[in-house]
């Protein structure tokens, strides 16, 4: 009972190591969080190398920062040891000097670092810089960050940047309807403007978080801090790179937590994106499969284009919850409408047909030989007078429709200014979500511009955009309605595994053979075949009639990893003799293959047949650290290349979903005849190497099951290989 309690208190204190290191990344975010509306509205600006001088690099800058504060009711103070008036202003030779507290210093000079001691000593909240010359350009920019970072730790001064830009400081407009807006973060600045601009067409913004090279402050602190504003409907953002991936997660679930969406524009899908992420903002842009699986686990939304980042922001800032599942699309025309329900249809959108007393009640209206099932079809006229609006409310009525789409490929005057409105007003008297394509390429029509763009209804200038919207709103609140935390405390690991994982690894390092790793595998309650390491033929003989035949023999070396490529495996062997001649035909081809190699002996195997082949593995990943995949495997794992991803700590109904978005998942429930496999069983054995992987997260490198053989009666191990680091 001892050694079962020290086993126990070994193991959680294994996986508390990690979730410590959780845990003090969570408290990093709250802490930023709690400050950042310092960050944005201060009440005092000081402004470092400031001056009046209009040939100056600074003076724009500066004069920029006096205009926003003076916007924003903020005292701005100039800071230059060389003037002693800035624009009128009383110009202080240090910020040592600057009597009051201080939010903000805004650092204009090219060597901020010889400034940041004395802001930092003054009690400073925050510190903005824009210069450039850091991690972006390689290797001397990246030692000269470094130590900035280092010149701060232990201070309560925050960083913005370096390579920072002003699109912080600069105004917002609040005659934009809709209570709820978007938070914008961006590492490029230019890559945010269209989002900023799109103000000019009635889409609120609540802040702007230009993040740069992120010395200090990351995405992940303005994504948790936006999450938590009531007025924030999305948070938009354009990254090239993370510099942690684990503090995305711990941010991620909090706008989960919170049911803020979170729309991404990630670069780094192709290995030319990846390099221009790293020249240019001196992140690792990370694996971008891996990221993609991190955004699937925490319901972020990802996007390509600026256009559609703007596009399904704005839509899920100001769209409702569906209350139902299906789109209804209206339209003055039959062609509009089939096509834009093929679109639909294609996207996996569900168009369905309307109740019949629905269909009944709008051929009050429209022609009786004009569609009305969904999509409909007004023919045009009725749109354009008193029934337009009672055949809004009709569509919006209906009890299988949760979003409305009303396509209009171009002006018609004057039923276009009319059908305007009455959508307008309809929006007003649903719980429904309303959405208008807005066609014509001219954009200055009346129709358009007085009042769609400033009524609050998402209006958008491509079916496509308008589509990938709706798929966005969909999945995201049936995300958050089914969410849950991984990050609550671990649960106890069972009494014995860190006792016998520790056992298992003794101390090594590198390569573990086959029947170890399948041992380690064990001690976590993952099933493995029957087997055991041979030293001699008659040795071999004697495990063979254990177990049964036919058997599978395979040498088992830590140094020779890929047998099946050298024809180290030999699949039914029967027979005392076969296994006896088997067992001095691969230690000779072991000879051949690898004559250096430490041999120890040959593993003797069951054999299994039938079920379906499939992988499971932990790798570890620049950003993310331990990393679970799974998927369809075999010996044509790469041909297949269905594999998928999650970040522990992950719960069951994520495991579930992963086992579920695997393109082979028909091999898994039954095809042709074949039998179902227990999925229940796979999601218990993802779980399980889950806790192993938070276990041993500073050990484990690499962690190959396959194949995992997955049947009717539950999984089993047939190859495995571990590597230490």
């Amino acid at each position: 009972s001892s050694i079962a309690a020290l086993a126990n208190l070994d193991a959680k204190f294994e996986r508390g190591l990690y979730w410590c290191f959780w845990k003090s990344l969570s408290a990093k975010l709250r802490a930023a969080n709690l400050h950042l509306a310092r960050f944005f509205s201060p009440r005092t600006v000081c402004v470092i190398g400031a001056t009046d001088d209009p040939c100056s690099p600074s003076w724009m800058s500066w004069d920029q920062l006096r205009r926003w504060a003076e916007g924003a009711g903020a005292r701005v103070v100039p800071v230059n040891p060389k003037r002693t008036t800035v624009d009128g202003l009383e110009c202080f030779p240090s910020v040592l000097d600057v009597p009051g507290e201080i939010d903000l210093a805004a650092i204009l000079i090219g060597r901020p670092e010889l400034v940041l001691p004395d802001v930092a000593s003054r009690g400073v909240g925050f510190a903005v810089l824009f210069s450039a010359g850091f991690a972006e350009t390689g290797e001397d920019g990246e030692a000269r960050q470094e130590a900035i970072v280092e010149m701060l730790a232990g201070s309560e001064l925050r960083l913005l940047g370096p390579n920072t830009t002003l699109n912080a400081f600069q105004p917002f407009q609040d005659d934009v309807a809709g209570a709820r807006r978007i938070g914008l973060i961006t590492q490029s600045g230019h890559q945010g403007r269209p989002i900023y601009q799109a103000q000019e067409l009635g889409i609120g913004l609540k802040a702007w978080a230009p993040t740069g090279n992120e010395a200090d402050l990351e995405a992940a602190d303005f994504i948790g801090w936006f999450a938590r504003q009531e007025d924030v409907g999305t948070i938009a953002a354009y990254i090239e790179g993370f510099k942690d991936g684990r503090s995305l997660c711990l941010a991620a679930d909090e706008a989960a937590r919170h049911g803020t969406p979170i729309v991404v524009v990630k670069v780094g899908r192709s290995d030319l994106g990846r390099s221009w992420a790293k020249s240019h903002s001196g992140h690792l842009a990370g694996s971008d499969r891996v990221m993609s699986a991190a955004f699937r686990q925490f319901g972020i939304t990802r996007v390509d284009a600026l256009d559609e980042l703007l596009d399904v922001s704005q839509f899920l800032a100001r769209a409702p919850a569906p209350s139902a599942d299906g789109v209804a699309i209206y339209s003055i025309s039959g062609g509009t409408g089939a096509h834009v329900a093929d679109l639909a249809a294609a996207r996996g959108l569900p168009v369905p047909e309307f109740e019949p007393e629905t269909q009944e009640l709008l051929h009050e209206w429209i022609a009786p030989f004009l569609r009305v099932s969904n999509p409909v079809d007004s023919g045009g006229h009725p749109t354009g007078d008193e029934r337009g609006p009672k055949i809004l409310r009709a569509i919006l009525d209906d009890p299988n429709v949760g979003a409305l789409l009303v396509p209009i490929p171009g002006a018609v005057p004057p039923i276009s200014e009319t059908f305007a409105r009455d959508i307008v007003d309809a929006a007003k008297e649903t719980d429904k979500a309303v959405a208008v394509v807005w066609g014509s390429p001219v954009g200055t029509e009346p129709a358009y511009r007085d009042i769609l763009l400033p009524s609050g209804v998402p209006v958008f200038r491509t079916v496509g955009n308008a589509l990938t919207a709706l798929g966005a709103w969909r999945d995201h609140h049936a995300f958050t309605a089914s969410y849950e935390s991984p990050f609550s405390e671990p649960a106890s690991t069972p009494s014995g595994t860190a006792l016998d994982a520790r056992r298992v690894l003794g101390g090594r390092r590198g390569a573990l053979p086959e029947a170890s790793s399948k041992e380690l595998l064990a001690a976590y309650g993952i099933p493995t075949t029957r087997e055991r390491v041979a030293r001699s033929g008659p040795d071999a003989v004697r495990i063979a009639d254990e177990i049964g035949h036919p058997v599978v023999m395979k040498i088992s070396s830590s140094e020779i990893l890929h047998k099946s490529d050298l024809g180290l495996v030999q699949v039914g062997v029967e027979g005392a003799e076969a296994v006896r001649s088997t067992y001095d035909e691969l230690m000779r081809r072991a000879t051949e293959a690898a004559p250096d190699a430490d041999v120890d002996g040959v593993l003797v195997s069951e054999m299994v047949t039938g079920g379906v082949e499939t992988i499971l593995g932990v790798v570890q990943d620049e950003l993310f650290g331990p990393v679970v995949m799974f998927g369809i495997g075999g010996v044509s794992v790469e041909v297949y290349d269905d594999v998928t991803f999650r970040i522990p700590p992950f719960t069951r109904a994520e495991a579930a979903r992963m086992v579920r978005e695997v393109r082979g998942l028909p091999l898994l429930t039954g095809s042709r005849g074949r039998p179902a496999v227990d999925l229940g069983a796979i999601e218990d054995t993802i779980m399980r190497l889950q806790q192993l992987a938070l276990d041993l997260h500073d050990e484990i490198v690499e962690l190959d099951v396959n194949p995992l053989v997955a049947g009717p009666d539950g999984v089993v191990a047939l190859d495995a290989l571990v590597v230490l680091r």
